[in-house]
């Protein structure tokens, strides 16, 4: 399931733009040609869904649904829905960052627009287009679309345990006189939906024809604050309230003494078995429906789930409760056959979690970053130590870029102390034989030329940036998720030079474009 390949991470957020924020359009076909004309096989996004707390894509309102923001306005014109005057004052965004708060608005603007011109005048194709895709996806979008329709309704800030008792506790009655109330609003979301999943099976098409993999990313939990859990109480650790008993973290980690307090809610495993885990086989199915291989994140919460009662301030007081083990993806397996998932096994890892991981031919990652310091799983991380089924990366979202690594002073950014970053890059000068190559590149190549079937960096590496252009902090919930590239930081050099290391570790030489 996994040829000898390679790849970039970039979440299209983070592709150039006139508009505030890389979305579907020309720039990402732009990309994937780059990623073809450079001899890469797979490019893997963030999780795609409709940022909430902090503009996480790991706190979404959906498990399911698509971000507005990422449809592309240039294809709304194409399709007659929106008209060229209609981008003329696009605002004057930061070119190489996202601002949320006025690429919402802006955003928003256009896809009112665009529902108002389809409601009015639209082609057949397009309504029947949406006919099929309301049918083919009212599993999740009927929930979702009502869901934030309620948000809206209820002031678009509040969370749904505040709403109006009846529909908060979704009473039949309720539900019904809210939906025959917020009929139009409704429709409109399951129209953004539409449009967010035509143009991203447009995307995902342009890259077949290149040769590309789209690589997903699935987090284990889903927000408090979502469709998910609104829709689905019984699920979820809940109190009678709707507010959660527990919450998911992580202990004292690489990022923080005090570990990480996510905050999503823990799922009640045991009433996910009784109904044979079909909200999880569904989450997959359509995950597999957009994505050529999955990304599970925080994969060892299958096995055991660090838990923190609600209303704790760090993740500290905390205790391990048993996760759904193999009965899971046993049973995902038995409804969707074998699939293509790698396992984010990072963090505490016990033999527990790489058995689980193991018996389902899950490949495992390691983080060449943490292959020089103290982390327990140092010594796995350093590429003479690879097995062949292994993804492995230069960093990942989570970290800072590579360069920002290596001359940064490492202060803030995690556990280590000054004296752990000194023998930490004493470590990475020997092992990697350093001279005054670039080290981004020296990281690069180091895990191209490993024996991983996969081998995968951010963007960012390549383009040698610092930590200016770190894409997350775990533990701090501002500023993140913002960083862009401008369209002239990708030259012909970047994309030769990653050809001919491609090529000559036998994980593509490129391909013809259409």
């Amino acid at each position: 399931m996994f040829p000898r390949s390679s790849g970039i991470l970039l979440h299209p957020t983070s592709l150039p733009g006139p508009f505030g924020v890389g979305d579907l359009g020309p720039e990402a076909w732009r990309f994937a040609d780059f990623l073809a004309a450079a001899g890469q096989r797979v490019w893997q996004v963030l999780p795609l869904g409709p940022t909430g707390y902090g503009d996480s894509p790991y706190q979404c309102f959906s498990a399911s649904a698509g971000n507005p923001i990422l449809i592309s306005p240039e294809k709304l014109v194409a399709e007659g829905l929106l008209s060229a005057a209609d981008l003329e004052h696009a605002g004057n965004f930061p070119a190489g960052s996202v601002e949320y708060a006025s690429v919402n608005r802006f955003k928003r603007q256009l896809l009112e627009r665009a529902f108002t011109k389809f409601q009015k005048e639209s082609s057949p194709d397009l309504r029947e287009q949406f006919r099929e895709f309301q049918s083919a996806n009212a599993s999740w979008l009927d929930d979702y679309a009502l869901f934030m329709a309620l948000k809206e309704a209820h002031g678009g800030e509040s969370v749904w345990t505040k709403w109006e008792g009846g529909v908060a506790q979704r009473q039949p009655e309720a539900l019904a006189a809210w939906s025959a109330r917020l009929d139009v609003e409704v429709e409109k979301h399951k129209f953004w939906q539409c449009l967010f999943f035509l143009q991203w099976a447009e995307l995902r098409r342009c890259c077949a024809e290149r040769g590309l993999q789209i690589m997903g990313d699935l987090p284990i939990y889903v927000a408090h604050d979502s469709a998910d859990v609104w829709a689905h109480p019984e699920l979820f650790c809940l109190k009678p309230n709707g507010e959660p008993e527990n919450v998911a973290g992580v202990p004292p980690d690489y990022f923080s003494a005090t570990g990480q307090l996510w905050g999503n809610p823990i799922y009640r495993w045991e009433a996910h078995g009784r109904t044979g885990y079909q909200w999880w086989i569904e989450r997959l199915r359509y995950a597999f429906a957009r994505f050529d291989i999955c990304r599970i994140d925080h994969f060892r919460g299958f096995a055991a789930y660090w838990e923190v009662p609600a209303g704790e301030t760090t993740a500290l007081h905390g205790r391990w409760a048993p996760g759904p083990g193999a009965a899971l993806f046993e049973a995902v397996e038995q409804a969707l056959g074998k699939l293509p998932i790698a396992a984010e096994n990072l963090g505490v890892i016990t033999q527990d979690v790489e058995a689980l991981r193991n018996r389902f031919g899950f490949p495992g990652m390691s983080i060449l970053q943490f292959a020089f310091g103290n982390d327990p799983q140092a010594a796995d991380f350093k590429p003479h130590n690879y097995p062949r089924s292994r993804v492995a990366y230069t960093g990942t979202h989570d970290n800072d870029t590579t360069a920002g690594w290596w001359t940064g002073s490492g202060v803030g950014d995690s556990t280590r102390t000054l004296e752990d970053i000194r023998e930490e890059r004493a470590c990475a000068r020997q092992y990697l034989d350093l001279d005054e190559r670039e080290i981004n590149w020296v990281f690069i190549r180091a895990v191209l030329a490993s024996v991983a079937d996969l081998a995968m960096f951010p963007l960012q590496d390549v383009l040698g940036l610092g930590s200016e252009a770190r894409m997350n902090l775990p533990g701090t919930s501002s500023g993140n998720w913002r960083w862009r590239f401008t369209a002239d930081m990708l030259t012909p050099a970047h994309r030769d030079r990653l050809k001919e290391l491609s090529a000559a570790y036998d994980r593509g030489c490129g391909v013809r474009l259409p």
